[in-house]
């Protein structure tokens, strides 16, 4: 029998949420983080934790990432309740760019913080929660009495042709996504959260990601991918008020504790880079569907003219080929469906001699319903895309991220509360 005082024993999971989490962490925070700087280009600025929508959806790309999916072994939705707002109070602080509950000096005791952040600024760090199907029910059984309120946009993806999933690498029952200007403040973040909730959460995986595929604001300039074209040029921008509320944000068809929320898909996508790199220039611009070193589509001379998905070359064939990666992704497509991407590359190679590079995207996505948006777009990628020969997804995950939370409170308290 486990003593919930901590005189005889370890505390339960409960009792250590709610001494770490919420007495000490409570006090941390006489500082409102909201009233630090906003956004911008150098290391020591922070990005405001709280807010109505989380930060790191509309937020200005970062360079780094890190993306977790742990699963719960907590037995009620209080502890669940009380395990974010732990995590929710952490998170505020190191958005802030200070440590959590400060610097414990007590040499018998293990720190306070996980340390490898002293001394380094903010970096712009966004710290972003979301939940998966399984906190919700798994096989039709309820875990925490929340079953009935999983939204209809919080189901399963289906499979799709060309899929080799691992599940040790997929799913999982809650998320933590960490951006930022430093790879070490978005990893310090992760591991912090994941030290605080030790014997609440075990990790499911983890994906570090650098390069940011994809341009979120108006005044971002488009990235490369390892595949070495510029990507995110057609991407939704986070200052895009209209495509937002239309394309990203939860309305009035989600659940209350959802509206202004919005839902992930991540899938890891392993790139052959040995074949690609011994495609011709014309194979890979033919793949893409646009020009190699100035992003335009082939249709165009410049990287931002729309594409003409109706041009008919001198052969007679379609300038921009059917198969084509922009033609198949292009909302006229897709029944005017647009998501918000947010990928990385990511690069797990290890040893030596010729073994291939297990590089990639960890393809981050945000919409307002993943069935409309996402799998349809997938659908028809997965069947046609001539991309597909040089990619394979191992990894899918799917979360519901809730609003943001307001000071005081915590992600997810009106599901939880």
């Amino acid at each position: 029998m486990v003593d919930e005082s901590g005189s005889g024993g370890r505390p339960t999971r409960r009792a250590f949420l709610t001494m770490s989490g919420m007495t000490v962490l409570g006090a941390a925070l006489a500082t409102d983080p909201t009233a630090r700087a906003a956004a911008s280009s150098g290391l020591d600025a922070s990005i405001p934790f709280y807010g109505d929508h989380q930060a790191g959806i509309a937020t200005e790309a970062q360079n780094y990432l890190c993306f977790a999916a742990f699963d719960l072994a907590a037995q009620t939705a209080l502890d669940i309740a009380h395990l974010l707002r732990m995590w929710s109070q952490a998170a505020a602080l190191m958005s802030a760019g200070q440590q959590v509950r400060g610097t414990n000096t007590v040499q018998a005791d293990a720190p306070e913080d996980t340390g490898e952040a002293f001394g380094l600024p903010a970096a712009n760090l966004t710290v972003t929660f979301g939940f998966g199907p399984s906190m919700f029910q798994i096989d039709g059984q309820d875990r925490f009495g929340l079953m009935s309120r999983q939204p209809e946009a919080l189901r399963a993806l289906p499979a799709f042709p060309g899929d080799a999933l691992d599940p040790s690498i997929s799913d999982g029952d809650v998320c933590i996504q960490a951006c930022a200007d430093d790879p070490q403040i978005a990893f310090h973040a992760v591991h912090n959260l994941w030290r605080l909730a030790l014997g609440a959460v075990s990790m499911r995986w983890m994906q570090m990601g650098f390069g940011r595929t994809a341009t979120t604001s108006s005044r971002q300039a488009s990235a490369r991918n390892l595949m070495g074209f510029k990507d995110g040029t057609d991407n939704i921008r986070g200052d895009d008020a209209a495509a937002m509320k239309r394309f990203v944000w939860s309305g009035s068809e989600a659940p209350a504790w959802m509206q202004g929320g919005t839902y992930v898909v991540c899938r890891r996508i392993l790139i052959f880079l040995e074949p690609w790199d011994l495609s011709s220039l014309h194979d890979q611009e033919a793949t893409f569907g646009r020009r190699k070193a100035s992003g335009a589509p082939l249709s165009g001379r410049k990287e931002y003219d729309p594409p003409d998905l109706k041009a008919i070359g001198a052969d007679g064939k379609p300038v921009i080929p059917t198969d084509a990666h922009i033609r198949l992704a292009s909302p006229s497509y897709n029944r005017g469906e647009r998501i918000l991407r947010r990928g990385y590359s990511f690069n797990d190679v290890s040893g030596s001699g010729t073994r291939a590079p297990n590089s990639g995207l960890f393809f981050i996505c945000f919409q307002r319903d993943p069935r409309a948006q996402f799998a349809r777009i997938q659908s028809r990628l997965a069947l046609s895309d001539h991309l597909s020969q040089f990619v394979e997804h191992t990894g899918s995950a799917l979360f519901a991220v809730p609003p943001g939370a307001a000071v005081g409170s915590f992600v997810g308290a009106s599901l939880l509360s």
